[in-house]
């Protein structure tokens, strides 16, 4: 479904700064993977996220997207078929618009607008099933201001507003490292059980091992941009947290820390 060939990103190109985040790097990913994302800081974790989405253009190297060169391609274009939701519960939602309206929005993403009402009636109920899921009351809050709400609500909201279309890649990127941990189990839960029923393939960095471990079909650590371990089916299973700390050691020793 995504294949990254022989990609290259550098920052600070032509200065004494530049830094080569990936060098000839190869990545594939196949159709209906849940992918957890580990790494140190600097690894290239979130870089790769901003390579898929869009955001990030590669020095070199080709992005294929369900066989179609998309390695040129502007990030609101692949916004059509890829969600994404951030660390920072703030960028997944807009705070002066209300629940109902933030969902109205979403509703209407790759569809023409004219000058017909932004809320349809007819939607609430669906949006109160989807909110529903939560378990954290939305469902009953669909006038309040997506600002009142707590980080925890908000990052629950942003991830139904991603995949209230059809898209056929989420990128979440880090997003319960904002919460309290009891937010933060909640939206986790949420994300496994949205990922299981819609069968979409996802991407997800995370510094959270256990999260690694326990969720995913698949878990790839990368290190100075490469992959130094991909791991899925039985030998994901009988990983632990402990051996992927034994690998963070080795590669801190490595590093002279």
């Amino acid at each position: 479904m995504l294949k990254i060939e022989d990609m290259t990103v550098s920052f600070g190109k032509g200065t004494p700064d530049e830094h080569k985040v990936f060098e000839h790097f190869d990545f594939n990913v196949e159709k209906g993977e849940f992918v957890s994302i580990v790494g140190s800081n600097g690894s290239g974790k979130t870089t790769l996220l901003n390579l898929i989405s869009g955001s990030l253009i590669p020095d070199s190297g080709r992005i294929l997207f369900e066989g179609k060169d998309i390695s040129r391609q502007k990030e609101f274009k692949r916004a059509k078929y890829i969600g994404r939701v951030f660390q920072d519960p703030q960028k997944g939602s807009c705070a002066d618009l209300t629940i109902l309206e933030n969902m109205a929005l979403a509703d209407s993403k790759n569809r023409p607008f004219g000058l017909t009402p932004a809320v349809s009636k007819k939607r609430i109920s669906h949006y109160q099933e989807l909110l529903a899921e939560c378990s954290m009351g939305l469902e009953n809050r669909l006038n309040a201001k997506v600002g009142t709400l707590s980080g925890g609500q908000r990052q629950a909201l942003a991830l139904i507003i991603a995949n209230m279309t059809d898209i056929d890649l989420l990128l979440l990127d880090e997003h319960t490292a904002a919460l309290d941990p009891k937010s933060s189990q909640t939206v986790m839960e949420l994300t496994e059980k949205l990922i299981r029923e819609k069968q979409i393939t996802t991407l997800m960095v995370t510094h959270n091992l256990r999260f690694a471990v326990e969720y995913g079909s698949r878990l790839v650590m990368l290190h100075e941009g490469t992959c130094i371990r991909d791991i899925s089916g039985e030998e994901k299973r009988n990983t632990d947290i402990d051996a992927l700390l034994e690998v963070f050691n080795d590669i801190s020793i490595e590093c002279g820390n």
